[in-house]
Parts: structure tokens; C-alpha cells; sequence
């Protein structure tokens, strides 16, 4: 490594600590992504070795740590305890299939896919995992996850103040400026539960359709709820001659 410039020197021991791995390994990633290590780190996590640079007995522990104490679950209270705004994402990697709830299967083996084994790899790994919400296409995937993994067990459709709270903290990473109008058009005038459909059309709206609206198709093919929402930005005036009005922005 003493052949290196400094700028990859530096950027090796960084990988080297947030996976645990090799310094051949370190290299060997950042290479082949041109030194960019967020792509290094995609490289690596998606080889299957990663699996052996996670210590199965510490998994175990770190599983103790979290569980309830009287159902071999961990529940609500363990997750909070464990990562608060990052459960969405981590939940996504662990492939849960219920919202504060992380059945052993789904904790041991999502941790193992990681490469985690510890507090502070957990922590090394956090924002890296935070930032994969501003990837368009893990965005979109954890955004359709998010769907299945906050309804509750049995129903078809998503409680409306679920799923306000759920738009609120994916935009909130990958923002769309209407998102608090959205909200607030929603508890106007729908109050209802959100429908699978619903929720994916949205965040093909929020993708396709500026914000001041200027190419919006009225006779596109749009779920009935997101054409009363465009009524709503124009009766209120937040959509005003093509233009979403600055005092409505928040970014």
C-alpha cells in the first residue's frame, strides 16, 4: 500500500474498516470502481464472501442483545434500541417481512449478508446504508418494500397516517417538493386508507411529473385520487401559471 498516493491510501483503510476486509480485497474493489468507494462498497456487499467477514457467534450476541425478552422475536422496542430512523433501509437488507418485528432468520441472515458482526461495524455501515436511498433504483426498491413491510398483518391497504409517515421519511431523503401537499390534501379530502396502487403510482407521478406540473397529461392514466390531487394544487393556488409558488416550497 506504501505505493499508493495518500488520496487511496487513505480511501483503502477507510474500506478496510467499514467492511473488515482485506487490503487485497480493498483494493481489488475500489479498482474496479475507479476508486469511487460507495461503488466499491456496492462491489463488495454483493459478492458472496462477504458472508465470511461476519462472525456468526457475534451475530448471535448482538441478536440477544435485541430480542424480547419473552418471545424469540425482536419486537418493537429492540429496534428502536437498535437503529430509529435507519429501520426502514436496514429492514429492507434483512428482508423483513413486518414493520418492528425482526424474526431471528431475518436478523441473523440479513447481518451475515452485511458483513456485520458488531456495534461498530453497524455504525461504520450506517450512513452508507442511509445513502442508498438517494440511488434511483434502491430508492424505487425500498420504496415498493415499504408498501408490503408497514401494513399491518391481514390488511390490503396501507392506514393513512402510516403512510404519511412513510412518505414523509422517504422523501424526506429523496425529496419531492410536494410531498407536504400531498399529505395535506390527503387528510382534506380522502382520509382513507392507501391502496398497493396508490402507493406505487405516486412515486411514478413524483418521478415523471415536474413539480409545477407543466407536463402533466389530464388524460393520462393516472389513479382518480392523484387527478383530484392536481385539482387541489390549482383550486389552492400552490400551482399557479405553471409554477409551484415559493411560499409553498420547502427546498
Amino acid at each position: 500500500m506504501s505505493k499508493l498516493v495518500r488520496g487511496h491510501r487513505d480511501k483503502v483503510q477507510q474500506f478496510m474498516t467499514i467492511t473488515g476486509s482485506s487490503e487485497k480485497l480493498a483494493l481489488q474493489a475500489l479498482k474496479s470502481c475507479d476508486w469511487h468507494l460507495e461503488g466499491a462498497f456496492d462491489v463488495f456487499y454483493s459478492q458472496p464472501q462477504v458472508k465470511s467477514y461476519a462472525d456468526t457467534r457475534l451475530v448471535e450476541e448482538l441478536y440477544k442483545r435485541y430480542k424480547d425478552p419473552y418471545v424469540d422475536m425482536i419486537l418493537a422496542d429492540g429496534i428502536t434500541l437498535l437503529c430509529n430512523d435507519l429501520q426502514l433501509v436496514l429492514s429492507w437488507h434483512m428482508k423483513a417481512a413486518t414493520m418492528c418485528e425482526f424474526s431471528r432468520q431475518e436478523f441473523i441472515g440479513g447481518l451475515q449478508a452485511l458483513g456485520i458482526d458488531s456495534l461498530e461495524k453497524f455504525r461504520d455501515r450506517m450512513q452508507f446504508m442511509r445513502s442508498e436511498l438517494k440511488d434511483d433504483q434502491k430508492f424505487r426498491e425500498i420504496y415498493i418494500f415499504a408498501f408490503g413491510w408497514a401494513k399491518e398483518k391481514g390488511q390490503k391497504s396501507l392506514a393513512l397516517d402510516t403512510a404519511i409517515g412513510m412518505w414523509q421519511l422517504l422523501f424526506a431523503e429523496k425529496q419531492w417538493p410536494l410531498v407536504d401537499h400531498w399529505c395535506q390534501f390527503l387528510q382534506a379530502r380522502h382520509n382513507k386508507a392507501i391502496s398497493r396502487d396508490t402507493w406505487s403510482q405516486l412515486l411514478e407521478f413524483a418521478r415523471m411529473v415536474d413539480p409545477t406540473l407543466s407536463n402533466y397529461d389530464a388524460e393520462g392514466a393516472w389513479p382518480y385520487l392523484i387527478d383530484e390531487f392536481v385539482e387541489y394544487l390549482n383550486e389552492n393556488g400552490i400551482i399557479r401559471k405553471g409554477q409551484l409558488n415559493d411560499w409553498s416550497q420547502k427546498y
